[in-house]
């Protein structure tokens, strides 16, 4: 449970840094089954003659190579589908140490003090395993993969979540250090608005509204996390050591307001009036996802931005 010191800064700040939220019986099973996946990607890859033996390499060793040899290991490690066009197979994964992730009581304690206890887990949700800058291919535009650009998540949203009461989770799997990129945040300002934002290297805030000598890293450790407010202005530094960074970057709003992705599925997580709502099925929760696939592959693009490059502060 937050106290009230910290509800108090992060309703001043928008933000907030809590250090144990999840423990090893929670992350390590996380770690297992990525492990696992990993394995899997590698072999088809090495089969196919794209990346070399496997020997001598650990998890880290075989993410370097399969991405050194440009073999996406991005999509099909994430917990959403793509903001671009989807296909019947586009991969993804949804296992159950992720669910359990997702779902546990310490988080969810944690999300219910800053927005009430009918908590439904937001379909804009990532994994974000960032490789060293030194091996970053050039081009390297992907979110999740290179620096993040400065925005705002109620901005990264569709216009009809704007009034959805939401809170973002920025969990930390391994140490997050102002040298492998850890995010940085602009205090939210009392009076702070949705800024203008661009298509740039991702979507991010309108040159000239972020003031960034005024920034403040937030290093956290591993099973730690940030909390941030939808308003709060944010991006990642750079990776400037030879390790990779790994995150979760998940959000939770106010169950029956909108998820800003209303095309893609949402569950409720929590539920004190009415728990036999909740979803405890992490298989469920899978098909959910692979009926949305099958559905989008179906249908033109829908677009996940509200943002245009013609608009008269992206010129």
């Amino acid at each position: 449970m937050l106290d009230q010191a910290q509800l108090d800064r992060f309703e001043a700040q928008g933000f907030l840094v809590v250090e144990d939220v999840l423990g090893a019986n929670v992350l390590d099973p996380v770690r297992a089954e990525y492990a696992v996946l990993l394995d899997a990607l590698y072999a088809g890859w090495q089969a196919a003659g794209r990346v070399p033996p496997a020997e001598g390499f650990d998890f880290w060793g075989k993410l370097l190579a399969a991405y050194r040899a440009k073999c996406d290991w991005f999509q099909p490690m994430d917990i959403s589908l793509p903001g671009d066009r989807i296909r019947a197979d586009t991969p993804f994964h949804f296992g159950p140490a992720v669910f359990d992730m997702l779902t546990a009581p310490r988080l969810l304690d944690l999300v219910e003090d800053l927005i009430g206890p009918e908590i439904t887990s937001n379909p804009i949700q990532h994994v974000r395993i960032k490789p060293p800058a030194v091996d970053l291919q050039p081009g390297e535009v992907r979110a999740h993969i290179t620096a993040t650009d400065w925005h705002q998540d109620r901005a990264v949203a569709l216009e009809a979540a704007d009034a959805t009461r939401m809170v973002t989770v920025w969990l930390a799997v391994t140490d997050a250090t102002v040298e492998n990129g850890c995010l940085q945040v602009l205090p939210k300002r009392p009076d702070q608005a949705m800024l203008p934002h661009c298509p740039k290297t991702q979507t991010g805030i309108a040159d000239g509204f972020v003031d960034e000598a005024a920034a403040v890293a937030l290093p956290v450790k591993a099973g730690g996390a940030v909390l941030f407010h939808p308003l709060t202005p944010h991006a990642s530094l750079v990776n400037r050591t030879d390790g990779f960074r790994w995150s979760f970057d998940l959000r939770y709003h106010v169950t029956g307001q909108n998820s800003g992705r209303e095309h893609f599925p949402s569950f409720v997580a929590r539920s004190r009036a009415r728990p036999e709502t909740e979803l405890r099925d992490w298989r469920a929760w899978k098909a959910m996802w692979e009926d949305a696939r099958a559905r989008l592959a179906e249908h033109p693009h829908i677009k996940i931005h509200r943002w245009t490059s013609d608009a008269p502060y992206c010129a």
